[in-house]
């Protein structure tokens, strides 16, 4: 076995622990894919010898984004995403690892023989390493252990309809059985948290305008969100060994339940997405179904105190939700957002558009690699190898040029299906190399993937 070393050296790398870019040199073993030395100077040549040598000068090395929530939908629905177009998005926005949702996908991952499938799918196909969710479905308790006993990061679940019928949602008597069958595992449980009660339900609006986005917005209000919330919090006062995570939280007004939760010691994650975070409702168009998703973007005060519970740690870390389908499905042609697929596609640009609304908030690089990789890594179960540049850990980073700007175009869209919400968008910060486990998986300069090939593990 020969020991071959990638030496990538650079003038502004983020270290753990420290709060701003630094000169350093990182030494990966191409064999193990792990780092394995890390010096905090700049290396002026070449060590020589067997070294592949990048020198990233004063653009940015940072470590690889671990993306924890990704619809991959193969095999099944491989028109609307795959392996292939998906994780080629992921590496292109410097995203080293993605995390695969049981839906929506047929078979759905909600059994050890469907996670087989999908296993067997990817092979060969993936350009970023991939991890998967399991689901949680009625009646599939039994199923649940051989899953974490397989490798699934977690399992996830609806509390209302999810859209598509081989993945019906939950109630709180199913529930019961399956945190029981979970308490003693090292896992967590994820929940679509919008929940229908006598108070509060999905309203159809059939006399408003469907092409209006209010229309929908107002048919998913924030209470749902709130009960949904407030049901999971219960439930953990029983089965409190149990860690449960909110999915792409998008209600400000459920962050009193979830401090007051996290005061009362349970123990409760939560994410939100890109677009709740980067899209205000006030902005949006009527007529354009490429913004819908559930739950939906709220107002511009909602935004601000989505941002500042993320800020003081309420929220714990950001995804994209990387939701697409097909553009039929969208309605573009009718404009109607009450029947179009509810998905934003995004996967690739979460850097980018953290960074270019981030700096019009005071936010540092360090904190937004806190929200999208180590933070991201420790809530899929993959903190000991991903999420960080530390000696030990997997050979993942980025070459990112924080200063370079960029109209967002169907030309840069490496994911199936060539639309999305921030088209037209001019972002900053730009990929110009991702690097997995050592090896270049993404290169700018040429063409992103010329001479490449997909070298992305099964987690």
């Amino acid at each position: 076995m020969n020991n071959q070393s990638l030496v990538v050296t650079g003038r502004n790398v983020l270290l753990p622990g420290s709060d701003q870019p630094q000169p350093a040199t990182i030494t990966v073993n191409i064999d193990t894919g792990k780092i394995t030395d890390i010096q905090t100077v700049y290396a002026e040549r070449s060590p020589g010898g067997d070294a592949t040598f990048i020198d990233a000068g004063e653009k940015f090395v940072l470590p690889g984004l671990v993306d924890a929530h990704v619809h991959l939908n193969e095999p099944g629905r491989t028109d609307w995403e795959g392996f292939w177009t998906g994780t080629r998005a992921a590496v292109a926005g410097g995203i080293t690892t993605v995390v695969d949702m049981p839906l929506n996908s047929i078979p759905p991952t909600t059994t050890l023989q469907n996670l087989e499938i999908k296993r067997q799918t990817a092979q060969g196909q993936c350009w970023a390493d991939v991890g998967f969710w399991g689901g949680v479905i009625p009646g599939n308790q039994a199923d649940l252990k051989p899953l974490v006993a397989a490798g699934v990061k977690g399992f996830k679940c609806f509390l209302i309809e999810s859209g598509v019928e081989e993945f019906p949602s939950v109630s709180e008597h199913d529930l019961h059985a399956h945190m029981q069958e979970l308490q003693d595992q090292s896992t967590v449980l994820l929940f679509h948290a919008e929940l229908e009660g006598d108070s509060c339900s999905v309203k159809t609006h059939e006399e408003h305008d469907p092409t209006a986005y209010q229309t929908f917005l107002s048919s998913r209000p924030q209470e749902l969100e709130a009960n949904a919330i407030s049901l999971i919090t219960a439930l953990q006062e029983k089965y409190s060994s149990l860690r449960c995570h909110i999915v792409h939280l998008s209600a400000s007004s459920a962050l009193p339940i979830i401090r007051a939760a996290r005061s009362r010691g349970l123990n409760l994650t939560v994410e939100t997405c890109f677009h709740y975070l980067c899209l205000s409702a006030d902005d949006i168009p009527d007529g354009r179904p490429e913004f819908k998703c559930c739950p939906p973007i709220r107002s511009e005060s909602n935004r601000d105190a989505l941002w500042e519970a993320l800020i003081d740690g309420t929220i714990d870390c950001v995804v994209s939700d990387h939701s697409p389908c097909v553009a039929e499905l969208k309605k573009f042609e009718e404009g109607n957002i009450m029947t179009a697929w509810g998905g934003i596609n995004s996967l690739g640009f979460g850097l980018s558009l953290l960074w270019t609304e981030g700096q019009k908030r005071g936010i540092s690089l360090r904190q937004i690699v806190r929200w999208t990789s180590e933070e991201t890594a420790k809530h899929a179960g993959l903190s000991s190898s991903k999420g960080q540049l530390s000696v030990g850990y997997d050979g993942d980073l980025i070459i990112w040029d924080p200063a370079a700007e960029f109209k967002v175009s169907k030309e840069l869209f490496h994911f199936k299906n060539k639309f999305s919400a921030y088209e037209g968008m001019v972002l900053n910060g730009v990929v110009q190399q991702t690097i997995l486990r050592g090896r270049v998986a993404y290169d700018r300069a040429q063409n992103g993937f010329d001479g490449l090939t997909p070298i992305g593990k099964l987690l």
